[in-house]
């Protein structure tokens, strides 16, 4: 019996490292595209539902197609009505555990492996590793298979299974089964197993596959323990699948399930109870999709109303926390990246405010949001730092390729903007070193700081802008504007000279005026950094980079 445990825990880590490592290298090769296609796909819920079964299928883990979906509705890529479809189609299980493929994991394996090893182009070496990961997942059923076929031998063992036939016990030991190891497909995959032998009858199968399907909601569930409320109800929607699915079958199964057992048997062929629980399963996920998509905006509503809004969603401003990046910080591949370019833009609009504010109280006397400008400078260095330590671990979890040469540069950007924030808290600081030696800009003087600062404040836009959208199209528009940027610095810098020599104002302004001008034009400089993280994960060598590349 020692043999046999071993060779099954063996077989069941395998299988679950085999699972996870296909479906973490899938996401991290396609990343990017990843993201779009499931931005198309989702646009209907038919297509939803298509895609979602032909993505679970492939990853063989509805726990992490729905994990994905909870973190893609958390980072405001996937709206809630969208994930509807996805989460029907994520349950639809794939018939893979069934194939008789284990012949050929060895090989599948050594392919994977080979590749791994000596190929050199990141994207390849991905690929290899899903391959990898699927002849694993393979090769985990095929030691489960050995370790199973061995329970007849122990009358014991037998006589355990022989509690299944009590439709409670089955569906509580499916859904705990699934709970523990995480995977509907691991508790499927091991029914299968214990059917082809015998162990399990058809009836007692049905109601385990039942209890495992309640049991795979758990991943969704922990995902959306500290997301948003949309991600809760995208991880309730999931849950109310399988609820109503558990209870709407169950009744039919009391009253036919003679009917049932014959007809999935008639597909799946006689005496072959392995394809039977594989049918069973796919086909218990098509009708709850069936009898469920009429009522999928009711599902939605339902779950507004059962996880509904206390008041306003959106956080307090005084209140420091992260609002796209979950509160436990522990990174998804998929949308780690979307989760820190909305952080980023979230502090630069803080920045912009601070910004904004301080430049009005030194040009027109006007000091009354001083004490918001100083707490949000307090909120934006909070920022700063989180967003630094998430990117860290995101770094270390593993990215997408693309989002991993994205990462580099992002680490600028969060300074940059930073470094803004502490511009415009200079300002503000000389507003109030304007008002305390009672000084007072000319007005020649406002209109050069007022057209400056317009210049200064359409440059960051646009370069945030860029920075977001991840777009090059506007590169010449932000360098005309730093270039007039750095000439108004010089132009203005010599006027001030001029009416300090004509007496037209005192030096103690002429130098709060010459602080104005060179960190304006020092805001414009930061900003165009931001611009340039697109092209490389270093912004200050972007513009050299992108000259020989044009050259």
């Amino acid at each position: 019996m020692y043999t046999m445990i071993t060779e099954l825990l063996s077989g069941l880590a395998l299988f679950l490292f085999g699972m996870k490592y296909m479906s973490d290298s899938l996401q991290q090769a396609a990343g990017e595209k990843l993201r779009g296609v499931l931005d198309r796909c989702t646009r209907t819920k038919f297509i939803g539902v298509v895609f979602g079964a032909l993505f679970t299928a492939f990853i063989q883990s509805s726990g992490a197609t729905t994990v994905m979906e909870v973190s893609f509705v958390n980072a405001g890529i996937l709206t809630l009505e969208r994930s509807v479809g996805l989460t029907f189609g994520a349950n639809i299980t794939s018939q893979l555990v069934s194939l008789k493929l284990t012949a050929v994991a060895p090989f599948i394996i050594f392919i994977g492996s080979a590749v791994l090893m000596f190929g050199k182009k990141p994207l390849l070496k991905k690929i290899a590793a899903v391959i990898f990961g699927f002849g694993a997942l393979f090769l985990g059923i095929n030691f489960m298979t050995g370790a199973l076929g061995q329970i007849p031998e122990y009358e014991s063992l037998v006589r355990i299974f022989e509690y299944l036939d009590n439709p409670f016990i089955a569906v509580l030991l499916g859904l705990v089964l699934t709970v523990i190891v995480q995977s509907s497909s691991v508790t499927v995959s091991v029914l299968v197993l214990l059917a082809g032998s015998g162990l399990v009858e058809p009836l007692a199968c049905l109601y385990f596959i039942l209890g495992a399907n309640i049991g795979s909601c758990t991943p969704a569930v922990m995902a959306a323990m500290n997301a948003n409320r949309n991600a809760k109800r995208t991880a309730f929607i999931h849950v109310m699948f399988n609820v109503v699915g558990l209870v709407v079958i169950s009744i039919i199964l009391a009253f036919a399930s003679r009917a049932i057992i014959n007809g999935i048997m008639g597909i799946s062929g006689s005496g072959d109870f392995k394809r039977f629980v594989a049918n069973a399963d796919t086909l218990f996920k098509v009708f709850q999709t069936i009898i469920l998509f009429p009522c999928s905006g009711l599902l939605v509503k339902l779950s507004k109303k059962v996880i509904h809004s206390k008041g306003n969603e959106e956080h307090d401003e005084n209140e420091m926390v992260l609002k796209y990046i979950g509160v436990s910080g522990a990174p998804s591949s998929s949308t780690a990246m979307v989760e820190i370019v909305q952080e980023i833009e979230r502090m630069a609009l803080m920045v912009r405010e601070n910004l904004e504010f301080s430049t009005r109280a030194l040009i027109e006397n006007d000091r009354s949001a001083s004490d918001d400008v100083y707490k949000r400078e307090k909120y934006i260095d909070f920022l700063s730092h989180r967003i630094t330590e998430y990117m860290v671990k995101a770094n270390q979890y593993g990215m997408p390729i693309k989002d991993r040469e994205r990462l580099g540069g992002l680490f600028h950007v969060v300074i940059d903007v930073e470094r803004i924030g502490d511009h415009a808290v200079n300002i503000m600081d000389d507003s109030f070193k304007e008002k305390n030696k009672k000084i007072n800009f000319s007005n020649e003087g406002k209109k050069e700081l007022i057209k400056m600062y317009n210049k200064v404040i359409k440059i960051f836009d646009e370069s945030v802008k860029t920075f977001v959208n991840n777009d090059k199209s506007n590169m010449d528009k932000i360098n005309e504007l730093e270039d007039i940027i750095d000439q108004m610095q010089i132009d203005y810098q010599n006027q001030q000279v001029k009416r300090l020599s004509k007496g037209i104002c005192g030096v103690e302004i002429g130098l709060i005026f010459t602080d104005m001008v060179i960190g304006l034009e020092r805001i414009a400089d930061h900003s165009t950094n931001i611009a340039y993280s697109i092209f490389h994960e270093n912004p200050e060598d972007a513009e050299e980079q992108q000259k020989a590349a044009l050259e």
